[in-house]
């Protein structure tokens, strides 16, 4: 595989195309810098919303149906998403229509009606609702824990928002937040597939050489504090299974430690030999599957252990859980386990060159966050990871006052208290 090209225009989009001849698909995509930590107090949901409105038809397309089926004619579909700090539209199309699909993302970015506002309204509500109780309250875990991880800052609410935000919303917010953060010296174009750099960089200056830089407002950073945990939230659900996320806070996404952290996860979570895996399924018998998932910030970030469970079982799990975690910080991981960990994180590496989804990702966000790097490369920084390093790192990161619980079920039938002292051990 070729390194990827990167040009940046004189408006400071940057241009990058991943030239992989032996596929047969490419993905298109634009990345933005924006995603809820970036909406405004009592506008939670605001980056997520005007995602949703720029499939609301263009100034070219007068209906979604008519960019949709736009992109169906070049031989694929059109997708986005928010996350807490970015948006991304993208579409996988034949190769050949690599241009075309630019042509389109650019009538969405550029020329957007935003009409329809109270439809795609009522519909992000019923997205909304998939994380209410019924008495209304937050049952997501990641904003459950996202709020004790991060009180009181945007990173830890619903990146969807609340129900009470998304009503609030106003064509005026939407324009204001398209003026304010959809620039192009906050994004990225990549294009992942059997394309020609040359080609790319042409039809970018073509379809968004004219969209005008700004000077962009200042993120709203976490403070720095000391872990003040061990913190812990029960949240009622009429479920019949306990939902429980463990989390811990961790490096941010430039960090040097981050493969460290990664190649722990795996080792947690990462399939069926994995410890968590192991002692709660194979041992204990009381849980069906067990994941956990690395969240990485400019500034911070967090390991999550996600997991559910019987109410009666819940005691024991949190038990096996923090013995796995406690085990991981006293002593090395076994070379034989290491290697193994350390085989399947460099295969997924070399797969992932057949994807071009996932080079779009490297390359695309990579590049918006400041962190891309090749496969090569990771796969280097992978190999230099030591078990004492692992054990170290483990060791920071499990300690009782950097541990955020959050339980969402019937909390009725469980004893909190000693849920709330095992933590504290």
């Amino acid at each position: 595989m070729k390194r990827p090209c990167c040009t940046t225009l004189a408006n400071g989009l940057q241009v990058v195309t991943v030239e992989l001849s032996h596929l047969h698909s490419a993905d298109v995509a634009v990345y933005l810098k924006v995603g809820g930590r970036n909406d405004p107090a009592g506008k939670t949901g605001l980056s997520h919303f005007l995602e949703h409105m720029l499939f609301r038809g263009t100034a070219d397309y007068a209906s979604s149906l008519e960019i949709e089926a736009a992109f169906e004619s070049l031989g694929g579909g059109i997708n986005a998403a928010t996350d807490a700090d970015s948006t991304c539209y993208y579409g996988r199309i034949h190769p050949r229509f690599a241009v075309q699909g630019l042509e389109i993302l650019a009538s969405m970015l550029l020329r957007p009606r935003l009409e329809g506002i109270e439809l795609e309204r009522r519909i992000i509500g019923e997205e909304a609702l998939e994380d209410i109780s019924q008495e209304g309250d937050e049952i997501s875990p990641d904003v459950v824990v996202g709020r004790m991880l991060w009180p009181d800052h945007p990173l830890g609410e619903s990146t969807v928002g609340s129900l009470e935000d998304i009503a609030r919303i106003s064509e005026a917010d939407l324009r204001q937040h398209l003026a304010t953060w959809y620039r192009p010296n906050n994004a990225v174009v990549v294009t992942a597939g059997p394309v020609q750099h040359g080609l790319m960089v042409e039809a970018a200056e073509r379809f968004l050489g004219g969209w005008q830089e700004a000077a962009l407002p200042v993120v709203q950073p976490v403070a720095a504090s000391p872990a003040d945990g061990p913190n812990c939230r029960f949240v009622r659900d009429s479920d019949s299974q306990m939902t429980m996320q463990l989390a811990f806070r961790a490096c941010h996404r430039a960090a040097p430690e981050l493969t460290a952290l990664k190649l722990l996860r795996r080792i947690l979570a990462g399939g069926g030999c994995s410890r968590l895996h192991l002692a709660l399924r194979e041992r204990l018998g009381l849980i069906y599957s067990v994941d956990a998932s690395i969240g990485s910030y400019d500034e911070t970030g967090c390991l999550s252990i996600d997991l559910s469970t019987a109410p009666e079982n819940l005691v024991t799990v949190l038990k096996a859980t923090l013995e796995e975690l406690r085990l991981l910080a006293a002593s090395p991981v076994p070379e034989q386990e290491l290697e193994r960990v350390r085989t399947v994180y460099l295969a997924d590496l070399d797969y992932s060159r057949d994807s071009v989804s996932e080079m779009g990702i490297r390359f695309g966000w990579g590049t918006l966050m400041g962190v891309a790097r090749s496969i090569d490369e990771d796969q280097q920084l992978v190999a230099q990871v030591s078990a004492k390093e692992l054990q170290e790192l483990a060791a920071e990161l499990f300690r009782p006052e950097n541990r955020f619980l959050g339980v969402i079920g019937p909390i009725e039938s469980i004893d909190q208290q000693r849920i709330e002292q095992l933590l504290q051990r």
